[in-house]
């Protein structure tokens, strides 16, 4: 027999790997684009990493009546992203009808004794089932089967909720996100046929679709950053809970693995929350050379040095968060670094900046007339397209390769200079590098700063 202390070892083994699962599903759960890669993901890649043998997802349809087959782990799915005949189950009928009739999740122990079982290609023995619930209404059920007779237990139905819970945020959000899809269209086709006579109204339907649906999107990342920080604050107290109690080597990189996608989870939250304009400021009035000095310390660090910096010794004072300030600027940095060929150091510069309504379609962004503080920062790389330059604020776009980053950087950088009354600009053409310009909101902190600003 094992010793009870090797047990508790696989115990936290497991616990510990069922964490760093949940971690990397909350962090991918974000940028995962569509309902059907949803579903193959929680089946193949969420609960096929979970140690369970056997995974289908049933989707509802609209009606509430009929749950079919869509996604599956194991005998169902022996190739590809396919089923082998897919089911058809009425609401009320077999195990997965009921749950979704009923809303609750059940564990079937042994199937022999159970009259709701309906058979499918391979027969089973024990049987768990949970439902997918938006606002009251089941959208789906995760069902996995077994074997062997009283294979799933508390455990397991725990994860099983989790993930559940998880799947139906997200299954709320891509709903939303397509119900304001259609309706933002329908309003953009209407418009466009009021209006298409003119090319100056034309500009102004591109200018209103790009504020709307920034604004359509933040609101949604907002609500989703909010609701999923709830479910990451859970999974990084259980890491604390548990970090006490792992022994083993093997364990403690396991946990070391989960606390790390923890915290990647965590400053993605971040960044939405900075897009969404939902970030809580700590505003204070600042020697600004100074902030952008330490930021470029900082890249410089990371760069080796690789940087050219370019301050006006005369610069006003603003009033805004320091640490959101310097991570805007070294984001910018970064993708000047990503940009810019071998042997061109990018240039950080500021300048004073004293802005009018004449200046607005020189400046390239929305700005309340008065003086800013303006940071640059230009690479000398292969420059970006015209027709890319709409997008390139969008969540989750990026030029990058697969893998080099979540795609939040700029978003995030212009949410925060819009919550800080400021904007962002970008001058750009194919192969003369892009410069990227941050106006910042300048202030009156002595007489001397206030006729320098009247000149």
């Amino acid at each position: 027999m094992q010793s009870a202390d090797k047990r508790d070892t696989e115990t936290h083994i497991h616990e510990a790997a069922a964490l760093r699962t949940l971690n990397a599903f909350a962090i991918d759960l974000i940028a995962i684009p569509n309902i059907d890669d949803l579903f193959w993901y929680v089946a193949k890649k969420v609960v096929g990493h979970l140690n369970f043998v056997d995974c289908v997802i049933y989707q509802a349809d609209d009606s509430q009546t009929i749950l079919t087959q869509v996604a599956a782990l194991g005998e169902k799915n022996p190739y590809g992203r396919s089923i082998v005949n897919p089911l058809k189950i009425p609401f009320g009928e077999g195990i997965t009808g009921h749950v979704a009739q009923t809303k609750q999740p059940v564990i079937v122990d042994d199937l022999l004794k159970n009259q709701n079982y309906i058979p499918d290609t391979q027969p089973a023995r024990s049987e768990i089932c949970v439902p997918l619930i938006i606002r009251g209404n089941v959208v789906g059920v995760i069902d996995s089967e077994h074997p062997m007779p009283g294979a799933f237990g508390e455990a397991e139905l725990e994860v099983l909720t989790t993930i559940a819970a998880m799947t139906s945020a997200k299954l709320e959000l891509l709903a939303e996100v397509a119900r304001s899809t259609v309706q933002y269209h329908t309003l953009v086709q209407a418009h466009a046929s009021l209006h298409a006579e003119t090319v100056s109204r034309k500009a102004l339907e591109a200018e209103l679709f790009a504020a709307r649906k920034l604004e359509s999107v933040g609101r949604l990342t907002g609500r989703f950053a909010h609701d999923f920080n709830n479910l990451l604050t859970v999974i990084s107290g259980n890491l604390e809970f548990i970090e006490a109690e792992i022994i083993s080597p093997d364990a403690k990189e396991c946990y070391a693995e989960a606390r790390s996608a923890a915290n990647q989870g965590a400053k993605l939250i971040r960044d939405m929350l900075a897009f969404a304009q939902r970030t809580r400021l700590e505003p204070q009035v600042v020697d600004f050379n100074l902030l952008v000095t330490d930021a470029c310390d900082h890249s410089k660090q990371v760069l080796n040095g690789w940087l050219d910096v370019d301050l006006d010794p005369d610069l006003w004072s603003v009033k805004t968060d320091p640490k959101l300030a310097q991570e805007a600027i070294q984001n910018l940095i970064s993708n000047a670094r990503d940009a810019a060929p071998k042997g061109e150091k990018p240039i950080v510069s500021t300048q004073n900046v004293q802005h009018s309504w004449a200046d607005a379609e020189k400046r390239g962004c929305k700005l309340t007339p008065g003086p800013y503080v303006r940071v640059s920062v230009k690479d000398f790389g292969s420059g970006i397209a015209k027709h890319i330059l709409p997008q390139i604020f969008d969540p989750f776009f990026t030029t990058k390769p697969e893998g080099s980053g979540k795609g939040l950087g700029l978003s995030m950088v212009m949410g925060f200079m819009q919550q800080t009354g400021g904007g962002v600009a970008v001058e750009s053409a194919v192969g003369h590098g892009a410069t990227f310009h941050l106006y910042f909101p300048a202030i009156a902190s002595t007489r001397n700063d206030l006729l320098t600003m009247k000149r």
